[in-house]
């Protein structure tokens, strides 16, 4: 599609030269920033306050979207919008990696601290800690990864393949 040139009337004339309308090129990177910062759309979506599929909608990089909504994201990543506009490398700007790096590796450290038994290890622990609050200080408000149930060994089943299941659920999903 093109779209001709206008007289003050605003009516195309039919035989002046045409203007391509634009390829849509990517115009931010808010889904590059929420995974590089590990944070899941439903974790997004709340921080947000919207919907996953408006936080699935936003993310589409082609996709005009206001700066209130640029700004909340901004916001809820804790990064500088214009890390989350696109210029002309592809790549995040190094701060936004150096902190996303950060965060990753105190949540890490936190998440040791919490499971050492050892005395030296949560000494150790606790100085990568103060030493990463040193560094960055904003990492002080970060939380441990969520540990959720034990680790099986490659020799254990899960609660589900020892559970008994009737016929019936097979039997009722055909109909």
């Amino acid at each position: 599609m093109s779209v001709g040139p206008c007289d003050a009337t605003g009516v195309e004339h039919p035989l002046a030269p045409t203007i391509p309308v634009a390829v849509q090129l990517p115009m931010h990177r808010l889904a590059k920033a929420r995974k590089q910062q590990g944070v899941s759309r439903c974790i997004m979506a709340r921080r947000l306050r919207v919907d996953v599929s408006q936080v699935v909608q936003q993310e589409q990089e082609t996709g005009d979207i206001p700066l209130s909504v640029l700004y909340a994201w901004q916001k809820a990543l804790d990064v500088p919008a214009s890390e989350l506009l696109i210029d002309e490398s592809d790549s995040l700007a190094t701060p936004v990696l150096r902190r996303s790096q950060l965060v990753r590796l105190m949540k890490t450290v936190l998440a040791i601290s919490r499971q050492a038994k050892q005395p030296s290890i949560r000494r150790m622990a606790q100085t990568m800690t103060e030493q990463l609050i040193e560094i960055m200080p904003e990492l002080a408000h970060v939380s441990p990864w969520h540990v959720v149930g034990k680790r099986r060994r490659l020799n254990e089943l899960g609660m589900a393949a020892q559970r008994q299941m009737s016929s019936r659920v097979f039997i009722e999903a055909d109909e």
